[in-house]
């Protein structure tokens, strides 16, 4: 993985790191009742839920990868795949070499 798309990855995970409220519904849910109830903070509450998808656009556009294509993905996804496995079966191979019974902690 190169450092510059690290970088990205590191900057979309803190974009959703700060951001604590990932729901729609509580602001769908205050719409309706201000319907409910005739009241006219509609007008404010629908603004607040367009601002909230907005920033969800954004956050998405922002992730790493998601201006590759599917197949490009897809294959990205099956080379960490391959990746992790290889890994897997070195640690087993290694947990295979060694001497050493470590006692396990009741």
């Amino acid at each position: 993985m190169s450092e510059d798309s690290q970088l990205k990855m590191a900057s979309a995970v803190a974009v959703v790191e700060e951001t604590e409220d990932y729901s729609f519904l509580p602001l769908i849910h205050d719409i309706i009742k201000c319907m409910d109830k005739e009241n006219q903070d509609v007008h404010q509450e629908l603004n607040r839920l367009r601002a909230r998808i907005q920033e969800a656009r954004e956050q998405i556009s922002a992730m790493p990868g998601i201006d590759a294509s599917p197949s490009a993905q897809q294959q990205r996804l099956q080379t960490l795949r391959d990746q992790v496995r290889t890994k897997n079966q070195l640690l087993h191979k290694y947990k295979g070499l060694c001497m050493f019974d470590i006692p396990k902690p009741s």
